[in-house]
């Protein structure tokens, strides 16, 4: 599944084997996400992690910021 525009806003779920992965990933997305000071809505539900993008500064909309982030978000995964 590759990130969608709905509503202002890049979406993208991620499905790992098992909670544990799914945590390691958040926790790789938090410090790049702390490196870029630009910061996800997520939610974890055991294995499934959907994040949500947009600037907030910029009028709730999306931006090159939530494009650079998703694409480094992305290599994490290699998808």
């Amino acid at each position: 599944m590759a990130w969608e525009e709905i509503e202002n806003k890049l979406y993208r779920s991620f499905k790992f084997s098992d909670f544990g992965e799914a945590f390691s990933f958040m926790t790789h997305v938090a410090l790049i996400a702390e490196k870029q000071d630009h910061h996800p809505t997520w939610k974890n539900t055991y294995n499934t992690v959907e994040i949500w993008l947009t600037t907030h500064n910029a009028g709730n909309r999306v931006t090159d910021k939530d494009r650079i982030l998703a694409s480094a978000i992305d290599k994490i995964t290699g998808k």
